[in-house]
């Protein structure tokens, strides 16, 4: 693995540095966070599906605040992986979309989404049987 430099020259210029997600000190920790993030792969997995004013993107995310939301979609843009358009009517209208690099990492997201919800009955078998192998509070071995 490679561990995340600063660039110091006209050489290394940051499109050409070396990430490591595992190193405390690597950018793309946070960018990662904000992605797998429960709102962040959420938002951005309905986000795949187009164009979304701020409020049908609220009610497609079921039980997201509109807090929640809010500061997703502004890490997301930061990120570079939602572009927020701003449009001069009144009142206001914002539509948000992912940007290219949004729509990558999307498509991803919903693949694993994908995996996880078509592996569930299997997923919750095994919940079954560990809960009856480690019962805890509220919880009755069988």
């Amino acid at each position: 693995m490679r561990a995340y430099a600063v660039a110091t020259d006209e050489k290394n210029r940051p499109d050409a540095l070396a990430f490591d997600v595992f190193s405390r000190q690597c950018p793309s920790r946070g960018t990662l966070e904000h992605v797998t993030g429960r709102w962040g792969s959420l938002t951005l997995g309905a986000l795949y599906d187009g164009s979304f004013r701020f409020n049908e993107l609220r009610r497609r995310v079921d039980g997201v605040s509109e807090k929640m939301l809010s500061q997703t979609l502004h890490a997301l843009e930061r990120d570079g992986l939602v572009h927020r358009e701003a449009q001069p009517t009144n009142p206001p209208r914002v539509d948000y979309e992912p940007t290219p690099l949004g729509r990558q990492v999307a498509e991803r997201l919903l693949a694993l989404i994908g995996l996880v919800e078509g592996r569930m009955p299997e997923v919750l078998r095994a919940r079954e049987r560990y809960d009856g192998a480690h019962p805890g509070p509220g919880v009755r071995a069988q």
